[in-house]
């Protein structure tokens, strides 16, 4: 009985959206001039923007505008909301969005004779001010279980505490502690940074509601400022021995002198490991956020195609979109987790040395435990 009543279900809810595949068709049918550019339209929804988009049906969107710092050659300094900046409104104050061209989505400045230029953008983007955001909640959430655990150290967390707690020694010391080694501690408080602010915005970017949806993690500009850090903590802390390894290393002395073949190599070596760390969480984000668009847009490309196939479709994609979203939330933790594993291994090899000295107490009790 059971089984008769999940049946009827789905072919209840078939028969709604075939119903109302026909509305769809005509509201398509007035518009069938204008074809749907899909690259368009997906790049549209990944780029960044001067307002956050919250709900919309193409004539009536409701967003939040953000504040506009622009600085100008020809007439100085100016603040505007970007509320003066929507869609199909003329120029404001000599500045627009530019709708085509290499500055296209960007606001841009007409001068008297007709060029178009860049002024200084410092406005506050809708990525940027999803920064901000997911950084003032990371802080909130973070001081809050820290407050808790010290309220009562010894007692066993629950709940959302519980959780977090899980989450910090699991990367502490499943991760930081093997990877970077006996001075792990001085590292830690880094890389459990990056990972729950990896793992935060990857989450939120998953949102299609306000305040997520902005593709934080996807913007190449973010994720190169990541990797930037995780260089500069590399390389700021590397060992006598690691410096060596680089400049002089050991190898015959044919390949360093009269030209330093493998100096050069590893001196390259040491650009593109965080050059890898950028592209790989930038390119699996930005996929990830691709894919999910590309399967909602199939119910709108089918709709000039008849109520059968576009109901039919429309089911599908209903069905892969919701899969890709699980599939995304495991992408989301794994890309935190590869990206703060492998800063904590580059860490642990520059902060690796080559003489020989007594093994402390407490890389012994590591192992110990370990064992």
């Amino acid at each position: 009985m059971r089984k008769n009543k999940h049946i009827y279900s789905v072919l209840a809810a078939l028969i709604l959206l075939l119903s109302a595949s026909p509305i769809f068709a005509k509201n398509s049918s007035a518009s069938s001039e204008e074809e749907l550019n899909v690259k368009e339209f997906i790049l549209e929804h990944l780029a960044d923007s001067y307002e956050w988009h919250i709900v919309g049906n193409g004539e009536k969107v409701i967003s939040v505008p953000l504040p506009v710092i622009l600085y100008s050659k020809i007439s100085g300094w100016h603040f505007y909301s970007s509320s003066r900046f929507h869609r199909g409104k003329p120029a404001y104050d000599g500045f627009q969005i530019a709708a085509e061209g290499k500055y296209k989505g960007k606001i841009v400045e007409t001068d008297a004779s007709g060029n178009v230029t860049r002024p200084l953008d410092l406005s506050l983007t809708k990525n940027a001010a999803s920064l901000l955001f997911t950084s003032l909640l990371l802080i909130l959430i973070i001081m809050g279980v820290a407050r808790s655990l010290k309220r009562n150290p010894l007692e066993s967390k629950k709940g959302f505490t519980g959780i977090m707690e899980m989450f910090i020694m699991s990367i502490h010391d499943e991760v930081i502690k093997p990877s970077v080694g006996e001075d792990y501690k001085r590292f830690a408080p880094y890389l459990l940074t990056v990972f729950f602010f990896i793992f935060i915005n990857n989450l939120l970017g998953l949102l299609p509601l306000f305040p997520g949806g902005a593709n934080v993690t996807g913007n190449i500009a973010v994720t190169m400022v990541l990797a930037v850090a995780t260089f500069l903590v590399v390389n700021l802390s590397g060992s006598k021995s690691y410096y060596k390894d680089i400049l002089w290393p050991d190898v015959p002395t044919w390949l360093k002198v009269p030209v330093p073949l493998m100096p050069l190599i590893e001196i390259v070596g040491t650009i593109t490991k965080p050059f890898a760390l950028m592209v790989r969480l930038f390119a699996n984000i930005m996929a990830g956020h691709s894919i999910v668009l590309g399967l909602t847009i199939l119910i709108f490309i089918t709709v000039s195609l008849g109520s059968a196939i576009n109901a039919s479709m429309t089911v599908i994609s209903v069905i892969f979109t919701v899969f890709i979203d699980f599939v995304e939330l495991l992408i989301a933790y794994i890309q935190a987790y590869v990206f703060t594993l492998l800063s904590a291994v580059f860490i642990g090899q520059a902060r690796i040395s080559h003489v020989s000295k007594p093994i402390s107490q407490e890389t012994k009790q590591f192992f110990i435990e370990d064992k």
